[in-house]
Protein backbone atom coordinates (compact mmCIF):
# COMPACT_ATOMS: atom_id res chain seq x y z
CA UNK A 1 0.00 0.00 0.00
CA UNK A 2 1.39 3.13 -0.64
CA UNK A 3 1.87 6.05 1.81
CA UNK A 4 1.76 9.54 2.53
CA UNK A 5 2.51 11.37 5.80
CA UNK A 6 0.99 14.28 7.00
CA UNK A 7 0.92 16.36 10.21
CA UNK A 8 3.72 13.88 10.86
CA UNK A 9 1.03 10.87 10.57
CA UNK A 10 1.67 8.10 7.88
CA UNK A 11 -1.26 7.13 6.32
CA UNK A 12 -1.84 4.13 3.92
CA UNK A 13 -4.04 4.55 0.70
CA UNK A 14 -4.56 2.10 -2.40
CA UNK A 15 -5.92 2.68 -5.66
CA UNK A 16 -7.65 0.73 -8.09
CA UNK A 17 -8.99 1.01 -11.86
CA UNK A 18 -8.31 3.03 -14.80
CA UNK A 19 -5.87 6.40 -14.03
CA UNK A 20 -8.07 8.15 -17.08
CA UNK A 21 -11.71 7.84 -15.06
CA UNK A 22 -13.80 9.90 -12.98
CA UNK A 23 -12.61 9.37 -9.01
CA UNK A 24 -13.84 8.31 -6.38
CA UNK A 25 -12.52 8.54 -3.01
CA UNK A 26 -14.16 6.35 -0.07
CA UNK A 27 -14.13 7.33 3.51
CA UNK A 28 -15.49 5.34 6.71
CA UNK A 29 -17.37 5.56 9.45
CA UNK A 30 -16.16 6.16 13.45
CA UNK A 31 -13.37 3.08 13.83
CA UNK A 32 -13.96 1.61 10.77
CA UNK A 33 -11.00 0.05 8.84
CA UNK A 34 -10.69 0.05 4.97
CA UNK A 35 -12.58 -3.32 4.85
CA UNK A 36 -15.67 -1.78 5.42
CA UNK A 37 -15.58 -0.30 1.60
CA UNK A 38 -14.42 -4.05 0.22
CA UNK A 39 -18.13 -4.51 -1.56
CA UNK A 40 -18.64 -1.30 -3.32
CA UNK A 41 -15.12 -0.20 -4.10
CA UNK A 42 -14.47 -3.25 -6.06
CA UNK A 43 -17.60 -3.29 -8.38
CA UNK A 44 -16.92 0.29 -8.82
CA UNK A 45 -13.04 -0.13 -10.11
CA UNK A 46 -13.21 -0.31 -13.83
CA UNK A 47 -15.77 2.65 -14.50
CA UNK A 48 -14.18 4.52 -12.45
CA UNK A 49 -10.81 5.29 -10.54
CA UNK A 50 -11.29 4.25 -6.71
CA UNK A 51 -9.81 5.25 -3.81
CA UNK A 52 -9.98 3.35 -0.59
CA UNK A 53 -7.60 4.52 2.41
CA UNK A 54 -7.18 4.36 6.02
CA UNK A 55 -7.70 7.50 8.10
CA UNK A 56 -5.99 8.24 11.12
CA UNK A 57 -5.94 5.15 13.96
CA UNK A 58 -7.19 2.46 11.36
CA UNK A 59 -5.29 -0.67 9.56
CA UNK A 60 -1.74 0.85 10.50
CA UNK A 61 -2.00 4.33 9.74
CA UNK A 62 -0.31 5.77 12.50
CA UNK A 63 -2.62 6.42 15.54
CA UNK A 64 -1.98 9.89 16.97
CA UNK A 65 -3.48 12.76 17.79
CA UNK A 66 -5.25 15.11 17.39
CA UNK A 67 -8.59 13.64 16.62
CA UNK A 68 -10.71 16.93 15.01
CA UNK A 69 -12.83 17.10 11.98
CA UNK A 70 -10.28 19.45 10.44
CA UNK A 71 -7.97 17.20 10.89
CA UNK A 72 -9.45 14.23 9.39
CA UNK A 73 -10.37 16.31 6.38
CA UNK A 74 -6.68 17.66 5.90
CA UNK A 75 -6.42 13.78 5.92
CA UNK A 76 -8.13 13.66 3.21
CA UNK A 77 -6.64 16.26 1.27
CA UNK A 78 -3.34 14.83 1.63
CA UNK A 79 -4.03 11.18 0.64
CA UNK A 80 -5.52 12.63 -2.57
CA UNK A 81 -2.99 15.45 -3.34
CA UNK A 82 -0.81 12.31 -2.94
CA UNK A 83 -2.99 9.98 -5.29
CA UNK A 84 -2.86 13.02 -8.07
CA UNK A 85 -6.78 12.99 -7.88
CA UNK A 86 -7.67 16.66 -8.48
CA UNK A 87 -11.49 16.24 -8.95
CA UNK A 88 -13.31 13.32 -6.98
CA UNK A 89 -16.33 11.86 -5.87
CA UNK A 90 -16.48 11.26 -2.16
CA UNK A 91 -18.56 8.31 -0.84
CA UNK A 92 -18.63 8.88 2.95
CA UNK A 93 -20.16 6.76 5.78
CA UNK A 94 -21.12 8.46 9.69
CA UNK A 95 -18.16 10.33 10.30
CA UNK A 96 -16.75 9.53 6.98
CA UNK A 97 -19.39 11.87 5.47
CA UNK A 98 -18.81 14.55 8.18
CA UNK A 99 -15.30 14.16 6.64
CA UNK A 100 -16.32 14.73 3.12
CA UNK A 101 -18.86 17.47 3.87
CA UNK A 102 -15.76 19.33 5.53
CA UNK A 103 -13.19 18.31 2.93
CA UNK A 104 -16.04 19.76 0.49
CA UNK A 105 -16.32 23.07 2.34
CA UNK A 106 -12.59 23.30 2.89
CA UNK A 107 -10.64 22.33 -0.35
CA UNK A 108 -12.02 22.52 -4.34
CA UNK A 109 -11.60 18.65 -5.35
CA UNK A 110 -15.41 17.49 -4.44
CA UNK A 111 -17.09 16.66 -7.97
CA UNK A 112 -19.66 15.09 -5.37
CA UNK A 113 -21.27 13.79 -2.37
CA UNK A 114 -22.81 10.55 -1.71
CA UNK A 115 -23.39 9.94 2.31
CA UNK A 116 -24.38 7.21 4.61
CA UNK A 117 -26.09 7.61 8.00
CA UNK A 118 -25.29 11.21 8.43
CA UNK A 119 -26.76 13.55 10.57
CA UNK A 120 -26.92 17.24 9.91
CA UNK A 121 -25.21 17.62 13.68
CA UNK A 122 -23.65 15.32 15.60
CA UNK A 123 -26.29 16.28 18.58
CA UNK A 124 -28.48 14.08 16.48
CA UNK A 125 -26.60 11.06 17.34
CA UNK A 126 -27.89 8.23 19.74
CA UNK A 127 -24.10 8.01 21.91
CA UNK A 128 -24.99 5.11 23.41
CA UNK A 129 -25.96 2.84 20.44
CA UNK A 130 -22.48 4.43 18.67
CA UNK A 131 -20.47 3.10 21.61
CA UNK A 132 -22.41 -0.08 21.49
CA UNK A 133 -21.56 -0.44 17.85
CA UNK A 134 -17.68 0.67 18.36
CA UNK A 135 -17.08 -1.45 21.79
CA UNK A 136 -13.85 -1.00 23.42
CA UNK A 137 -13.70 -4.51 24.26
CA UNK A 138 -13.22 -6.75 21.56
CA UNK A 139 -15.34 -9.79 23.47
CA UNK A 140 -18.20 -7.64 22.01
CA UNK A 141 -17.34 -7.26 18.58
CA UNK A 142 -20.29 -10.25 17.88
CA UNK A 143 -22.90 -8.80 19.23
CA UNK A 144 -22.05 -5.11 18.38
CA UNK A 145 -23.11 -6.22 14.65
CA UNK A 146 -26.80 -6.53 15.43
CA UNK A 147 -26.89 -2.51 15.13
CA UNK A 148 -24.56 -2.45 11.95
CA UNK A 149 -26.98 -5.62 10.33
CA UNK A 150 -30.27 -7.16 10.38
CA UNK A 151 -30.63 -10.33 11.49
CA UNK A 152 -31.37 -12.12 8.55
CA UNK A 153 -28.03 -11.03 7.08
CA UNK A 154 -26.26 -12.06 10.50
CA UNK A 155 -28.20 -15.74 9.98
CA UNK A 156 -27.81 -16.04 6.05
CA UNK A 157 -24.20 -14.01 5.41
CA UNK A 158 -21.00 -16.56 4.99
CA UNK A 159 -19.38 -12.88 5.57
CA UNK A 160 -19.93 -12.67 9.53
CA UNK A 161 -16.71 -14.52 10.45
CA UNK A 162 -14.20 -12.67 8.00
CA UNK A 163 -15.90 -9.38 9.20
CA UNK A 164 -15.11 -10.07 12.58
CA UNK A 165 -11.51 -11.31 11.42
CA UNK A 166 -11.43 -7.34 9.85
CA UNK A 167 -12.51 -5.52 12.98
CA UNK A 168 -9.94 -7.14 15.09
CA UNK A 169 -7.14 -5.96 12.44
CA UNK A 170 -8.14 -2.65 10.92
CA UNK A 171 -10.05 -0.90 13.26
CA UNK A 172 -9.55 1.55 15.39
CA UNK A 173 -9.00 0.89 19.45
CA UNK A 174 -8.20 2.89 22.60
CA UNK A 175 -7.08 6.39 22.12
CA UNK A 176 -7.95 6.48 18.37
CA UNK A 177 -11.42 4.98 18.74
CA UNK A 178 -12.55 7.29 21.49
CA UNK A 179 -11.47 9.90 19.41
CA UNK A 180 -13.22 9.02 16.10
CA UNK A 181 -16.29 9.06 18.55
CA UNK A 182 -15.67 11.92 20.17
CA UNK A 183 -15.45 13.92 16.46
CA UNK A 184 -18.71 12.50 15.34
CA UNK A 185 -20.76 13.54 18.29
CA UNK A 186 -19.41 17.12 18.44
CA UNK A 187 -19.93 17.31 14.64
CA UNK A 188 -21.04 20.85 13.73
CA UNK A 189 -21.21 20.89 9.48
CA UNK A 190 -21.24 25.21 9.16
CA UNK A 191 -23.80 26.40 6.94
CA UNK A 192 -25.07 23.71 4.64
CA UNK A 193 -26.30 26.26 2.16
CA UNK A 194 -22.48 26.98 1.86
CA UNK A 195 -22.38 23.41 0.23
CA UNK A 196 -23.61 23.47 -3.49
CA UNK A 197 -22.23 20.17 -4.69
CA UNK A 198 -24.36 17.10 -5.32
CA UNK A 199 -25.21 14.88 -2.68
CA UNK A 200 -26.88 11.61 -2.49
CA UNK A 201 -28.17 11.53 1.02
CA UNK A 202 -28.99 7.55 2.44
CA UNK A 203 -30.16 6.80 5.52
CA UNK A 204 -30.81 2.66 6.67
CA UNK A 205 -34.22 2.53 7.40
CA UNK A 206 -33.65 0.79 11.07
CA UNK A 207 -29.85 2.53 11.43
CA UNK A 208 -29.96 2.69 15.76
CA UNK A 209 -27.35 5.29 15.46
CA UNK A 210 -29.34 8.77 14.07
CA UNK A 211 -33.01 9.19 13.96
CA UNK A 212 -35.09 8.54 10.81
CA UNK A 213 -35.42 12.38 9.94
CA UNK A 214 -31.84 13.10 9.84
CA UNK A 215 -31.09 11.74 6.55
CA UNK A 216 -33.90 13.65 5.10
CA UNK A 217 -33.27 16.88 6.85
CA UNK A 218 -29.41 16.72 5.78
CA UNK A 219 -30.92 16.21 2.41
CA UNK A 220 -33.67 19.40 2.30
CA UNK A 221 -30.90 21.29 3.91
CA UNK A 222 -28.45 20.65 1.14
CA UNK A 223 -29.42 22.75 -1.91
CA UNK A 224 -28.85 20.05 -4.37
CA UNK A 225 -29.31 17.40 -1.56
CA UNK A 226 -31.26 14.29 -2.59
CA UNK A 227 -32.62 11.26 0.38
CA UNK A 228 -32.76 7.68 -0.47
CA UNK A 229 -33.86 5.04 2.10
CA UNK A 230 -31.82 1.66 1.98
CA UNK A 231 -33.36 -1.35 4.05
CA UNK A 232 -30.99 -2.29 6.83
CA UNK A 233 -29.17 -1.04 9.70
CA UNK A 234 -25.96 0.95 10.34
CA UNK A 235 -23.92 -0.67 7.77
CA UNK A 236 -26.59 -1.26 5.35
CA UNK A 237 -24.51 -0.25 1.84
CA UNK A 238 -22.78 -3.32 2.99
CA UNK A 239 -26.06 -5.70 3.50
CA UNK A 240 -27.63 -3.92 0.29
CA UNK A 241 -24.02 -3.50 -1.09
CA UNK A 242 -25.44 -4.12 -4.88
CA UNK A 243 -28.84 -1.97 -4.67
CA UNK A 244 -26.42 0.51 -2.87
CA UNK A 245 -23.84 0.64 -5.72
CA UNK A 246 -26.52 0.70 -8.48
CA UNK A 247 -27.99 3.67 -7.09
CA UNK A 248 -24.80 5.72 -6.61
CA UNK A 249 -23.04 4.70 -9.83
CA UNK A 250 -26.43 5.55 -11.64
CA UNK A 251 -26.09 8.76 -9.28
CA UNK A 252 -22.11 9.56 -10.04
CA UNK A 253 -23.48 9.05 -14.02
CA UNK A 254 -26.15 11.92 -13.80
CA UNK A 255 -23.18 14.12 -12.20
CA UNK A 256 -20.62 13.31 -14.66
CA UNK A 257 -23.44 14.23 -17.56
CA UNK A 258 -24.43 17.44 -15.72
CA UNK A 259 -28.20 16.23 -15.02
CA UNK A 260 -27.83 17.01 -11.70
Amino acid sequence: MPTVTTDGTRLRYEQSGPADRPAIAFVPDVGFGPWVWGWQAPTLSGPYRTLVYAARGTDGSDRSSPYTLDRFAADLEAVLAAAGLRRVHLVGAGLGGMVALRHARTYGRARSLSLFGVPPSGDRIDADALAALHPSDPSRLRSSLSLAFTDRFLAESNAVDRILEWRKTEDAAGEALAGHRSVALGFDPGPLYELSVPALVFRGTDDPVVPKTAGETLAETLPRGRFEAVEGKRCCYIEHAAAVTDAIEGFLGRVESDEV
